[in-house]
């Protein structure tokens, strides 16, 4: 028996030697500015090295590959990625080959929390989905209510807590406070709820430390085995620990909801008359099912995964893009004075109807989601094997990734300058905004499934930085560190801290 084992032993020993021997080969022969491609691991401990900066790794990596790059993973593991920005690629596969790249199991299974949801769905369910959100969403009187709200949200409960910080001198996390704030509107305008977590005694918000770590999770499962994640979910264990803990704070939020707003209607009807908006909730749960056959009103699940999926988006898009504007802002003041001076001179006192008179305002903006787009790459798979126009051949059993961030950093695509923050390059000789097609500015998506609530992000996004430009000076705690979490979301691993002062 020990003869067996020695025997074995051995056997294993000379195995392991034999990988890395072919390893060093492999490594050898690979150029220095791309992962090798191991033996057994494929390239998985090269990205692993640089999993802390990912996104600008995978910047780097693309601007060496001609924009397109194809990640091997570890043997067996369904890990095989293609990624591209490619705007060629990027507009065949979002736009003119759509019906080939629907979201597929594989993403349905990752993204299993969001359950059928308008970002998880295909086929039919998916255009109901999406018409009756674009009912809702595109109603001028809805539009008004979004506005509304901000504003009332921003006076009632930002403001305070800024002015209360610039005469105490106390330090701010502003990217906590955009998520209070947004988590605020958000709720109220999708289910007329008020969390009331924007004030100054600062109560503990479950809502964004749930999604935060679903965000990671879903983030990781992008790199591992099915098998593996799923084990993990199971035991409770790592990131996926994170996930099962967000899922129920998730369900325990939303089921009190919505069992309160079926309450409302069934006692009091359907409230709200011409001129005034209904709140997202209400709309779902009395939708009419003979123009939208596919959504189901009555069940409680389908309602939650509605409202979840437009919350996080409503919520958590916009308070990243938020806080990577007044980021941007503070090392560039330069650019925040001339948006202040613009807002000054253009629109005196506030009116959300001289928004669209703020041009270097929405360059400012447009620029911030170039550089830090709020989802940073798109995930599809192809539904049957294609070419790419570059040539690329994928297969049903590959992942495609659209690396959103990288694609807004690529010199080919914006120029020499494309890493700097510069306004400027979305405003044109004639002083208006310039347009740039959707598969080169790809922060709202593109092709049938680009981003509905695009005109409400603007409005948000300049109602709360018209209020706090004009009123107040942010300056960057010396020394914060500012890195993104890797992460379907894109936060600041720390936070942003600055201190404020009243102008």
């Amino acid at each position: 028996m020990m003869a067996m084992n020695m025997g074995l032993l051995e056997i294993f020993i000379t195995f392991i030697c034999f990988l890395v021997f072919l390893g060093f080969l492999y490594h050898k022969k690979t150029p220095k500015h791309l992962p090798t491609n191991w033996p057994v691991l494929g390239m998985l401990p090269g990205l692993l090295v640089h999993v802390n900066r990912i996104y600008d790794a995978i910047t780097d990596l693309l601007e060496a590959s001609h924009m397109t790059f194809c990640f091997i993973g570890p043997w067996h593991s369904g890990t095989d990625i293609l990624i591209t920005v490619d705007p060629a690629n990027v507009r065949y596969i979002l736009s003119s080959n759509f019906d080939n790249y629907p979201k597929g199991m594989e993403f349905q299974e990752i993204f299993e929390v969001l359950g059928e949801s308008i970002f998880n769905v295909d086929s039919e369910l998916w255009e109901d989905m999406r018409n009756s959100s674009h009912a809702i969403f595109g109603n001028q009187d809805f539009q008004r209510f979004w506005v509304s709200t901000s504003v009332n949200k921003l006076k009632q409960g930002l403001v305070p807590i800024l002015a209360n910080a610039a005469e105490k001198n106390i330090l701010v996390d502003l990217q906590d406070l955009f998520h209070r704030f947004l988590f605020d509107t958000s709720l109220i305008l999708m289910t007329g709820y008020d969390p009331k977590c924007l004030s100054i005694e600062m109560p503990k918000v479950e809502f964004s430390d749930a999604v935060d770590g679903v965000a990671d999770g879903l983030f990781y499962r992008h790199m591992k085995p099915v098998f593996f994640w799923k084990l993990q979910y199971w035991i409770g264990v790592g990131v996926e620990k994170s996930m099962r803990r967000g899922i129920a704070v998730f369900d325990q939020l939303l089921e009190k909801i919505i069992l309160a707003k079926r309450e409302e209607i069934k006692s009091h009807g359907i409230r709200g008359s011409k001129g005034e908006a209904m709140d997202v909730l209400t709309y779902y749960m009395t939708i009419d099912t003979t123009k939208y056959k596919h959504l189901k009103p009555s069940n409680d699940k389908f309602i939650r995964d509605t409202i979840l999926g437009v919350l996080i988006a409503a919520k958590d898009t916009t308070s990243s893009a938020l806080t990577w504007f007044f980021w941007l802002l503070s090392k560039n003041p330069e650019a925040m004075n001339k948006i202040r001076q613009e807002i000054n001179n253009k629109m005196p006192k506030f009116d959300p109807a001289d928004f669209d008179k703020l041009v270097y305002l929405d360059g400012a903006v447009c620029e911030t989601l170039r550089l830090y787009p709020s989802v940073p790459f798109n995930h599809k798979s192809p539904a049957k094997p294609d070419v790419l126009p570059t040539g690329h051949r994928v297969d049903e059993n590959w992942k495609v990734v659209i690396s959103i961030y990288a694609l807004g950093r690529m010199k080919s695509v914006w120029g020499d300058d494309a890493e700097d923050f510069r306004p400027e390059r979305w405003i044109t000789d004639s002083g208006t905004l310039r347009h740039e097609p959707s598969h080169k500015f790809l922060a709202f998506n593109a092709g049938p499934r680009s981003c509905l609530g695009k005109k409400l992000t603007f409005l948000q996004m300049k109602t709360a930085a018209v209020e706090i430009i004009r009123n107040y000076d942010i300056k960057l705690v010396e020394g914060h560190k500012t890195e993104p979490v890797p992460s379907v979301l894109l936060r600041m691993q720390h936070g942003l801290k600055v201190s404020v002062t009243k102008i």
